[in-house]
């Protein structure tokens, strides 16, 4: 199982912060050339691109690059991103499916032209705005690359014309519509509800984060590495959660033993359904577990 249970936004240009990416404890860096870079200094960014790919996934996090959507600077910068080591490519402000087209055209030859595995680099959309969420069925059909999908909170606020509140309240509706939506799709919701701009207040950052995996969502961006162990921790099953999912294992299995879909357990029935969930959890737990041992085994490798 695949899993990302935390993204850490980073701007490509500063060094500080490319430097010690590794060791953050982030499934995923996203490397980001849009919010983050002032005009002037697109450009520029796009030199850095290439190093910060190596340096950011020395530890064995998956690495993204965010790229602007404006014409201008949309092939320049997928030009600087496309290369060995890139996971994927984060793309904002999507609203139609021709976009999505582009993207995954100019990927195939970009991947051809540098030697990269055809297909290998994925797709994560980034939804900013109403019309993006009317269109967001045929914006998930017209990709073969799309992993993971999210939603830009505070973009998306701007569009609505309100502000964001703590609860997320204004956010319900369409995080709840992508996440159907990417279910459907076998897609991968990432989010939140309610913002990620707050970082200095981390227990408003909890509860946003477990209203959204509530709701579906398997992970979640964040753009301060104090989120990034908030959500490792609110997207990962407590020990509590393993060892109940654990004793639902064994006696459905049981139960099935003996011919008989459905039991009890602590006065509660056990039936298919929840024997799934409960093979999810253990499964959940052990690709966390694999992505922690994995990313520790690196970083010790690296400081010999």
């Amino acid at each position: 199982m695949k899993i990302q249970r935390s993204l850490l936004i980073l701007p490509v240009n500063v060094p500080r912060f490319i430097d010690k990416a590794h060791l953050r404890g982030a499934d995923a860096i996203v490397l980001d050339l849009e919010d983050s870079i002032p005009p002037s200094e697109k450009d520029s960014a796009r030199e850095h691109v290439s190093s910060a790919i190596g340096k950011v996934g020395r530890a064995g996090a998956d690495v993204f690059v965010r790229v602007n959507n404006d014409p201008a600077l949309f092939e320049k910068d997928m030009h600087a991103a496309v290369r060995s080591g890139l996971y994927a490519i984060f793309l904002p402000k999507v609203e139609s499916e021709n976009f999505v087209r582009e993207t995954e055209t100019l990927l195939s030859q970009l991947e051809s032209e540098r030697g990269v595995l055809a297909g290998s680099i994925k797709l994560s959309l980034h939804i900013e705005s109403p019309k993006a969420l009317l269109n967001l069925q045929s914006i998930l059909a017209a990709g073969t690359r799309i992993e993971s999908i999210s939603l830009g909170t505070d973009d998306y606020c701007l569009e609505l014309g309100v502000e964001p509140t703590p609860e997320g309240t204004e956010l319900f509706f369409p995080l709840v519509m992508l996440i159907t939506a990417a279910k459907a799709m076998g897609i991968q919701p990432m989010g939140i509800l309610g913002s990620v701009a707050g970082y200095r207040d981390p227990e408003g950052f909890r509860k946003a984060a477990e209203r959204g995996r509530q709701l579906g969502c398997t992970g979640a961006f964040c753009i301060h590495p104090d989120q990034v162990d908030i959500l490792n921790k609110v997207f990962s099953p407590d020990q509590a959660q393993v060892d109940q999912a654990l004793r639902i294992k064994a006696v459905f299995e049981e139960s099935m033993a003996q011919g008989r879909a459905a039991t009890t357990l602590d006065e509660r029935m056990i039936d298919t359904p929840i024997y799934k969930r409960a093979l999810r959890t253990i499964q959940l737990a052990d690709a966390a577990k694999e992505r922690e041992r994995n990313a520790g085994a690196a970083t010790r490798n690296l400081s010999e």
